[in-house]
């Protein structure tokens, strides 16, 4: 079960930005780490913005704690995530447009492409979670799927609060 976990993907966004090899996501990893987190997620996103594939790579090599990887549910993200054996892997909805995700991965209805990319995953050992809507069909289309852990969208909710919607307490 993921605890605390740091993702280092923005630290990866501003190396990128200075365009220079530092700050390096790590020494931000091994700083976190440190610092008392149980694991580090980055997420590959397939326009390589921030993680690449190089500190895939290097993270899985270091990293003695968890190492979740991040990723859309396709062939050949599928195919590094094999090839790198992360700890566990986040499928993730993913559209190039957008800053950060911005909803759940659609399970309810996927067909079998999802099915497969879960199975080749699991089949290698690697835990399965899904980033899917706090909807009910989506978690028991979850659970048919035999993933071992979900993590809920809470944009809605971090909007409504935004709002004044969260109430006080």
């Amino acid at each position: 079960m993921i605890r605390l976990h740091i993702n280092v993907d923005h630290v990866a966004t501003v190396r990128n930005a200075r365009g220079t090899s530092y700050p390096d996501p790590l020494d931000a990893a091994r700083a976190c780490l440190d610092a008392g987190a149980d694991g580090i997620t980055a997420h590959l996103r397939e326009d390589r913005r921030h993680i690449t594939d190089d500190d895939v790579k290097r993270l899985r090599a270091m990293l003695r704690a968890t190492f979740n990887l991040e990723m859309a549910a396709t062939p050949e993200m599928v195919d590094i995530a094999l090839a790198t054996k992360p700890d566990v892997v986040t499928l993730v909805p993913e559209r190039r447009q957008e800053r950060t995700t911005e909803g759940g991965l659609a399970v309810a209805g996927a067909g079998d492409d999802l099915r497969r990319h879960v199975d080749a995953l699991r089949a290698a050992d690697i835990k399965v979670s899904l980033f899917i809507a706090p909807d009910v069909a989506e978690v028991e289309a979850s659970h048919a799927l035999g993933v071992e852990q979900i993590e809920l969208h809470t944009g809605e909710y971090a909007h409504a609060f935004a709002r004044g919607a969260g109430g006080d307490d």
